[in-house]
């Protein structure tokens, strides 16, 4: 055969199964139906956060983590309860994915040039019990140079491989159906799309202009999820988290859209999981949108009020940052798609970022003198410009006014101004004393005896209505679709199983298409800075074992 193997999508688990594969000598076709510009799929748009265990970057912040305690937190946010079945592998590839994690994952990434921001973010803070959801400690450690910089030494690597002839690349090709001979698959056959000079994330044609078959021992789909497929989203949503959102925006581009999903169930693979998804509840609607719904992450300090789209302040532990999915599942069930953020001109300035590279061009573009900036007064750049031009953004000199413009965004005229006056004041008075019963004030004086957060994450505990802590800002907060837990069932070689629980010869997944690795390493919920870090396991995983026999 002309190949040694095939893969199906050009991301980042993609891009490191290839190099994995090339590195070994092994031949490689490398298609995408996407143009080149979209090399390094939707790792690209990430804040480029790695969830990592023990590391030097922890330690040197004075965080004591341990493989122990990463794993005592990663069971309880799964909450794996299909083991015999639907979660058998997905738990297998979660314990070996936490070893990676606290073992080579830092120092492989390190020697292909892979940098670290100082500071270890800490997302997912749970609020429950020590065996509950959430991490104990900051885990998540930023990319210098976000997600284009953690794209970057794959992408060189396969580039390499590509001027060696060991790798092909062919954009504009999508994959239509899986060959098989008898129970093997032995290649991909699709249609060849019109050129298209579509930048990064924008649409591009699906027109037509020819045929093509390729054949080889082995073929990895690496397609991604169905982030962008709002129908389909729908159709798995699972009934505990409510219903399903009649409006939401997409925080992927349009063709993440689960294609390969259904064409790799059709030959034989098995899809698991499908009701685990992950959706973000703290979205903004992109004032310069790249694709369609184009909707941004806040990734939010600890501090703002959090209220439902009637205006009632949400329950111990839907704070800010501490279970994205038991929120969104509060959110569901009051029978809206929104909700709402209060906060204060102080809290904007100091816990207020955005996730994604295009939003942070201080860490993308790996300049010291831009990060240090954000300590300056005033909101980050980016975040400015969507108060500024956003449409989910009131700003007011008092709450009254705030109100009123709250109520103008969405035209509903359900909230009242008594009553979000008569919360926000009780909340107030627990500020007067350093002991409180307000669980969300307790949490956010924790989160400053880390020293990380104090310095650049969470504002000083303040009076939301004392005038010198303004202007007030309202923020309308939306469903976000993103990941896709759940996936093609896997072995631990990457393998894709059949609905016998078999490995289907010459069939390999990895990154989101195999919910991580193992048809779902997350479970029921994620620990965050796990997403891409899944994929490049997996991909590596996937391009190795693929290697040790073509």
């Amino acid at each position: 055969m002309e190949y040694n193997a095939i893969v199906v999508g050009a991301g980042l688990a993609g891009l490191a199964a290839t190099a994995e594969m090339a590195d070994a000598g092994k031949k490689v076709l490398l298609v995408d139906q996407e143009p080149e510009s979209s090399f390094g799929g939707q790792a690209w748009w990430s804040f480029g956060g790695l969830f990592l265990v023990d590391s030097p970057e922890q330690r040197r912040l004075g965080i004591k983590d341990s493989k122990e305690l990463a794993w005592q937190d990663w069971l309880g946010t799964a909450g794996f309860d299909r083991e015999d079945d639907e979660d058998y592998w997905g738990r297998k590839w979660a314990e070996a994915y936490v070893d990676f994690a606290a073992g080579e994952k830092r120092a492989w990434l390190y020697d292909m040039g892979v940098r670290f921001f100082p500071v270890v973010g800490w997302a997912e803070r749970g609020g429950y019990l020590a065996e509950g959801h959430g991490n104990s400690v900051p885990r998540f450690h930023i990319v210098w140079g976000t997600g284009p910089g953690l794209v970057e030494p794959f992408e060189r690597r396969v580039r390499e491989h590509m001027e060696k002839g060991l790798v092909e690349f062919r954009s504009r090709h999508r994959v239509d159906h899986l060959l098989n001979s008898g129970p093997s698959v032995v290649g991909v056959s699709g249609s060849v799309l019109k050129p298209s000079s579509a930048a990064r994330g924008e649409a591009s044609s699906r027109e037509i202009i020819g045929e093509f078959e390729y054949r080889a021992e082995a073929v990895l789909i690496t397609s991604g999820g169905i982030g962008g497929n709002h129908d389909l989203i729908r159709k798995n949503w699972p009934s505990r988290l409510g219903e399903a959102p009649k409006h939401m925006l997409s925080g992927v581009p349009a063709h993440v859209d689960g294609r390969m999903l259904s064409i790799t169930e059709e030959a034989g693979g098995r899809i698991v999981n499908r009701d685990r998804m992950w959706h973000y509840t703290e979205g903004i609607k992109n004032w310069d949108p790249i694709w369609s719904k184009h909707g941004i992450r806040i990734l939010p300090g600890p501090s703002s009020i959090w209220l439902d789209a009637r205006g009632r302040r949400f329950p111990a532990p839907n704070f800010p940052g501490f279970d994205t999915l038991g929120t969104l599942e509060a959110i569901q069930k009051t029978g809206y798609s929104y909700s709402w953020f209060i906060l204060t001109q102080k809290i904007i300035e100091r816990e207020f970022a955005l996730s994604g590279s295009e939003q942070n061009p201080d860490l993308t573009g790996k300049s010291i003198k831009k990060v240090l900036s954000r300590v300056l007064p005033g909101a980050p750049g980016p975040v400015q410009a969507f108060m500024d031009k956003g449409e989910d953004f009131v700003i007011a000199g008092n709450l009254s006014e705030l109100v009123d413009g709250m109520n103008k965004l969405t035209s509903e005229n359900l909230l009242e101004y008594t009553e979000i006056e008569r919360q926000i004041k009780a909340r107030d008075r627990e500020i007067d004393n350093k002991f409180t019963k307000d669980l969300q004030i307790t949490a956010l004086r924790g989160a400053r005896q880390y020293i990380g957060d104090k310095l650049i994450r969470v504002a000083a505990p303040h009076k939301i209505l004392d005038p010198k802590n303004g202007p007030l800002i309202a923020v309308r907060l939306n469903i976000v679709s993103r990941k896709t837990l759940g996936g093609l069932q896997t072995n631990l070689s990457g393998q894709v199983l059949n609905a016998a629980g078999e490995a289907i010869p010459g069939l390999y997944a990895a990154g989101e298409v195999s919910g991580f690795g193992g048809g779902g390493i997350h479970g029921y919920r994620a620990l965050e800075g796990t997403f891409v870090g899944g994929c490049l396991f997996s991909g590596r995983v996937a391009g190795r074992a693929i290697a040790s026999i073509v």
